[in-house]
Order: structure tokens, then sequence, then C-alpha cells
């Protein structure tokens, strides 16, 4: 089985991931929790965004699904964070946002500030290795999505 990190209770934790992102529905198995591309999601639970989709037209939709997953194609596209900044905080989405695709250490952290609470780490790379990235900043001046206030507003 696949291993995620997912954040819980405030702390990143690999864990086990039961849920199948289905990149093409031919390649899917019936019975296992699909995570579906937008554009063929009617009624699933869960759904994966790439960077191109349009899914603001899709906002009812997605306020009804249980997990919603960003794909980063490249670790060098960073749209992924913009749509997860904009799910957060516009659109108010409280579930699961998982970061899918080019997933590397580097960006855990980045993503996390965005509003992400689960991260697919890419399959040739250390899942454990990647937990490490959480710890390399202490401090944090700007504000963002995990913490609005701004460092010299907390003085």
């Amino acid at each position: 089985m696949q291993q995620i990190i997912k954040i819980i209770e405030g702390q990143p934790c690999v864990v086990d991931d039961d849920w199948e992102v289905v990149r093409t529905l031919e390649n899917a198995s019936p019975e296992s929790r699909r995570i579906l591309p937008l554009a063929t999601a009617t009624n699933a639970r869960a759904v994966w965004i790439s960077p191109d989709d349009d899914f603001e037209s899709c906002l009812p939709a997605l306020s009804k699904m249980q997990l919603i997953a960003i794909d980063f194609p490249t670790f060098r596209d960073g749209r992924g964070y913009s749509i997860a900044t904009l799910l957060r905080s516009r659109y108010g989405w409280t579930g699961e946002l998982r970061a899918i695709g080019d997933v590397l250490r580097d960006q855990l952290n980045f993503m996390r500030r965005c509003g992400f609470d689960a991260f697919a780490v890419r399959a040739d790379k250390d899942i454990h290795d990647a937990l490490k990235s959480f710890s390399h900043y202490t401090v944090r001046y700007q504000g963002a999505v995990d913490d609005p206030v701004p460092l010299f507003r907390r003085r």
C-alpha cells in the first residue's frame, strides 16, 4: 500500500493511503476509493484538479467532495499553490487538500503554508526523509493560509 504524509493534530505523519489516484478511467479498479479527474467526476467523492482546470465553475460540486487533490505535473509549476490558497481562503474548503504528482521534499513546507494537509511524495523519493522538510523553518515572517498573522503583528 502506498503511503502519504498527512497533517494530524498539527503534526506531519506518514500514513497508509487508501485512495487511488485515477489518471485514466481504463486503469481504475472499481472497488477502490478513487480520486477522479475533475472533468470526469460526476458523482465522485474525491477529485483531482490539474493546473489547467477551471475548478471555480465546479465549486458547488467541489463543496460536496470528501477530498480534493491538486496535481503538480512538474515541480516547477506553481499554479497548484494558488489553487490551494484560493480553495482554503476564498472558497472556505475545510476538507482534506492533497498535493499529488511531482511533489518533492523541498516543496512540502511551502505547500502546507498554502493550505495542503496531505502530500503524496513522488514514488522514487523517500517519504520518511521528506518528513524532515517540516522542521527546517521555525520562524515565518509573512502571513499565509496556515497562519494569517505576520510576525510583526505577533509581537
